[in-house]
C-alpha cells in the first residue's frame, strides 16, 4: 500500500495541544513531512525518542544558527540544476521535493519559494555533462530523486545511459527507510534500474540511513529488492546530537548495514545549517564517538569515513588528539587531494572554519555563472510566506 502524507502537526494526535502551539512558528518557517509508514516507527511514550527527533519540528530551529548554504553549494553550479565541484563528478538537482523532510536537512533552502536550484528539466545539465568527458560519475539529488514519477527517473537514466563516458549514476535518496514500499513495489522502478544499472556501468543508490531502528523488515525487503534489480546500496549519515551520539548506537547501525549488506560509506559532520543548532556536536566529540562505535564492529563496518562536506572539499577527519585536528582533503574542489592539516582544534569547534589557522589552505570561490543568486544573500522568508507563493 503507498504511503499516506501528513503535512500538517495537526494531523498528530500524540503532540499535546501545547506543543502543536509552541511549533507553530517553526512550521511556519520550516516545511514539514512525514508518512503513516515512517510514523510507526516512532515511540511517542519517550519524549527523547531519536526517529522523533528525526522528523518532528523542534523549537531549536528558530535559533540563530549558520547558513542557508553552509557549503557554498551556489559557487558550484556550471548550469542551472547542475554542479561539477570535483574534476570526475556531477550533480544533478532533480527534485526539490523530499520523501522526508528530515529536520537536519543541509538543504533547507530548497524549499523556499524564491530558491530555484532544482530544476523540472535538466536538459541543461545533460548537456554540460555530455561535453565534458572527465566527467565519468553523476549524481541525482535535490530533493529525493525517488519522489520523482517512475517515467520521469526513467527518462533521466536513459539519458545518462546515452553518455558513453558516465559510467556511474548515484541516487541519494531517504526513501529505502522512509517509504521503502515505494520501491519495493514499483515494478517498474525496478525493471528501470535492472535495465540501466550492468556490469560495466552500475546504479548507486546513496541511502540515507541515520539510526538503527530505521532498519525494519520493509527496508531490508527494499534493500533486496534493489540488489535484485542490479542496484548496489551503500550509507551515508550526519552523526547527530540526540539521535545517533552514541557508540553503542552508530556501532548497531554499522553492523546492521553491514549485516544488510549496505556498505557503510560515510559518517558525516553536521554542516552549520540555519535552523540545524539543536544537532551539532563539537568536532572531538564527533571523532570519539565515531572511534568507539568503530571499535564494536567488524572490519566490514569500519570502512566508515568520517568526513566534513565543506566549501573546499570533503574532508577527512584522521585524528582528534591532544587539542590537535588532523585532517586530510578526501576530495578537493582544488585538486589537494590527500594533503594533511593539522590545526589547532578548540573544545567547542564543530567545523573547519571554526579551526584557527584553517583559511591558509583553502579559499572562497567565486561563483561560476551569474544566473545563481548565493541563497545566503537573500533574505530569511518564513515557511508561511513561501506557502502563499507557491499557491
Amino acid at each position: 500500500m503507498p504511503a499516506k502524507y501528513i503535512t500538517n502537526l495537526d494531523e498528530l494526535p500524540w503532540l499535546t495541544d501545547g506543543e502543536k502551539t509552541a511549533l507553530k512558528a517553526v512550521q511556519d518557517k520550516f516545511v514539514f513531512r512525514l508518512n503513516d509508514y515512517y510514523l510507526r516507527l516512532i515511540d511517542w511514550s519517550d519524549p527523547d525518542d531519536p526517529i522523533r527527533k528525526l522528523v518532528i519540528p523542534s523549537s531549536t530551529e528558530l535559533q540563530e544558527y549558520g547558513r542557508w548554504d553552509a557549503s557554498d553549494e551556489d559557487t558550484n553550479y556550471v548550469v542551472k540544476g547542475c554542479q561539477h565541484k570535483y574534476r570526475t563528478t556531477a550533480l544533478l538537482l532533480v527534485s526539490e521535493v523530499c520523501g522526508a523532510y528530515c529536520r537536519f536537512c543541509f538543504r533547507k533552502r530548497l524549499f523556499r519559494a524564491d530558491v530555484k536550484e532544482a530544476m523540472p528539466d535538466v536538459q541543461d545539465g545533460l548537456d554540460y555533462i555530455a561535453r565534458t568527458t572527465e566527467i565519468n560519475n553523476v549524481l541525482l539529488t535535490g530533493g529525493d530523486p525517488l519522489i520523482l514519477a517512475t517515467g520521469k527517473l526513467r527518462a533521466l537514466l536513459g539519458a545518462l545511459r546515452e553518455i558513453e563516458h558516465v559510467k556511474i549514476i548515484r541516487i541519494g535518496s531517504k526513501l529505502p527507510v522512509f517509504n521503502p514500499m515505494r520501491i519495493y513495489e514499483d515494478q517498474e522502478l525496478l525493471d528501470t534500474i535492472r535495465m540501466y544499472s550492468s556490469e560495466q556501468k552500475r546504479i548507486y543508490v546513496m541511502a540515507h540511513v541515520n539510526h538503527p531502528r530505521e532498519i525494519t523488515p520493509e527496508a531490508r525487503k527494499c534493500f533486496k529488492a534493489l540488489y535484485e534489480a542490479g542496484a548496489i546500496v551503500v550509507n551515508q549519515t550526519p552523526v547527530l546530537k540526540g539521535i545517533n551520539d552514541d557508540p553503542a548506537v552508530l556501532g548497531e547501525l554499522l553492523d546492521q548495514l553491514s549485516w544488510a549488506g549496505v556498505t557503510p560509506y560515510y559518517f558525516f559532520v553536521n554542516r552549520p545549517v540555519a535552523g540545524n543548532r539543536g544537532f551539532v556536536l563539537p568536532l572531538s566529540q564527533v571523532y570519539r564517538i565515531v572511534e568507539e562505535a568503530k571499535a564494536r564492529t567488524s572490519g566490514l563496518g569500519k570502512r566508515v569515513k568520517l568526513c566534513m562536506s565543506h566549501t573546499s572539499g570533503k574532508i577527512e577527519i584522521l585524528a582528534v588528539e591532544g587539542g590537535k585536528a588532523y585532517l586530510k582533503y578526501h576530495q578537493s574542489r582544488d585538486g589537494e587531494y590527500g594533503k594533511l592539516m593539522i590545526l589547532d582544534c578548540p573544545q567547542d569547534a564543530a567545523w573547519f572554519d571554526d579551526l584557527p589557522g584553517n583559511e591558509k589552505y583553502w579559499h572562497k570561490p567565486e561563483k561560476k555563472t551569474n544566473e545563481i543568486v548565493s541563497v545566503n544573500e537573500l533574505p530569511d522568508m518564513p515557511q508561511k510566506k513561501i506557502n502563499e507563493l507557491q499557491r
